[in-house]
């Protein structure tokens, strides 16, 4: 099966629609086989997982979203280890960056950060907004490598080095921008054999046909299966640590009708202060996809 770029969406459109979409994701944009073994040894004085998810450094906004995200059950799954190397596709404001980098840098890791890929005003800012936070306190985050991921982009780690990759609720995007493809093909180059790609998605009702460019923002689960198949990936294992039965996936204004975006109007108009959102609140979060795919090696 192949697909195809969206009609109509230039370049530009690419970029405009990605930095809209990385401020969607909660914040502004300012703002199979088993995972390896064996990874380099931890520094003295490391970090654990559950340390770097409690860290002082989140804000209370980002760890009031952690019932509905769970950030450590999630990683636990994907197999992160101290002294990994790690490639965070479209980190956006930092959410997850938030628990990476931190870990990473105390347990002797790398974190490569691929962030839109930069070609006008709009892009640019998202990145260095990104870059503005780490530069911040690089005690904290250690050195990580803002890389890039779009349409003509390049590598986002060298070949072969990294141990991990995670789609963190981003796929929908690619999808919409047309490089759904092209993000497992560069987060198969940047793997080592054996190495994990880690997928968080809103997840569609099975059984029907998935929109190409998933324009309510839900994906069916078996087409992501087919999409990572295609570029070589091995599906390892499902887990149910990030779903929510009561998502009805019909809502007016797709996915982005329930928290953390709470939209109330169609994308790009005014909000309708009118608009009941009461049982979309009461919904809480949308249901999610959470799979774990090795390459083979």
């Amino acid at each position: 099966m192949r697909r195809h770029w969206a009609p109509g969406l230039s370049r530009r459109s690419l970029v405009l629609f990605g930095a809209a979409a990385l401020a969607a994701c909660g914040r502004p944009a300012e703002e199979a086989k088993s995972a390896p073994d064996k990874a380099p040894a931890p520094k003295r004085g490391g970090m654990s997982l559950a340390e770097a998810v409690a860290g002082d450094w989140r804000s209370a906004q980002d760890k009031g979203r952690d019932a509905w995200r769970h950030p450590r059950e999630t990683l636990e799954f994907f197999g992160l280890k101290p002294g990994m190397t790690v490639v965070e596709f479209w980190p956006g404001a930092g959410w997850y960056t938030d628990i990476l980098a931190p870990f990473l840098a105390a347990t002797g890791g790398k974190l490569y950060a691929a962030n839109l890929q930069p070609t006008d005003e709009a892009s640019r800012e998202v990145v260095n907004a990104f870059r503005r936070k780490l530069e911040a306190d690089p005690k904290l985050y250690g050195q990580v490598e803002v890389t890039a991921f779009g349409l003509t982009s390049g590598p986002v780690a060298p070949a072969g080095s990294a141990d991990m990759a995670l789609f963190l609720r981003n796929l929908h995007n690619w999808m919409a921008a047309g490089i759904a493809e092209k993000a497992f093909r560069d987060a198969f180059l940047a793997l080592k054999p054996g190495g994990v790609l880690g997928i968080e998605e809103h997840r569609a009702n099975p059984g029907g046909v998935q929109d190409p460019l998933a324009a309510d923002g839900y994906v069916q689960q078996d087409y992501v299966v087919q999409l990572a198949q295609e570029a070589g990936f091995v599906l390892q294992a499902a887990s149910e640590i990030n779903a929510n039965p009561n998502d009805t996936k019909d809502h007016p204004f797709g996915v982005w009708t329930l928290p953390p975006v709470r939209r109330t109007s169609p994308r790009g108009q005014p909000d309708d202060p009118a608009f009941d959102r009461t049982k979309f609140d009461a919904i809480g979060e949308s249901d999610r996809m959470t799979l774990r795919f090795v390459k083979p090696g």
